[in-house]
């Protein structure tokens, strides 16, 4: 089990429920079959940033708002390209996460999912109907 998985999972435990103590994330993650020792416990505490709340455990809002899709598609994005139930949005070099993750945060039912590289995100949709109308809602905001 590695560290990041390990620490994903103590993401998703703590915003699902009420986890106040050391004890309580390890006994849950013993049942989702990680072991943990409390000083591991401890250290991934502190490295994530999470404090203790009267709900329990908590992770720091800590990195900037995101920005909203209209202000990233606008300054990054290039091309749109429909490939049947998919869209290749090609972006500026290094931008594609951030246009991924704008439309991942504007939760379009229409977007099934978002994979991002370099420079391309490859946006999934239902079906190539739905593909189309996404391609147009995107072409609309460059307008």
């Amino acid at each position: 089990m590695t560290k990041s998985y390990r620490q994903g999972q103590i993401l998703k435990l703590i915003s699902n429920g009420s986890i106040s103590t050391q004890e309580e994330l390890a006994h849950a993650l013993k049942e989702c079959g990680i072991e943990a020792t409390q000083v591991t416990l401890s250290r991934d505490i502190r490295e994530m940033g999470l404090v203790k709340t009267p709900e329990g455990y908590r992770a720091l809002q800590l990195q900037k708002p995101p920005r909203d899709l209209a202000t990233v598609v606008g300054e990054f994005l290039r091309d749109v390209r429909v490939a049947q139930n998919q869209i290749v949005l090609r972006t500026a070099p290094g931008h594609a996460s951030s246009v991924a993750v704008a439309l991942d945060n504007a939760e379009w039912p229409e977007v099934v999912g978002t994979l991002a590289g370099d420079d391309t995100v490859l946006v999934v949709c239902p079906d190539s109907v739905v593909a189309e109308t996404v391609r147009t809602r995107l072409m609309q905001m460059l307008a």
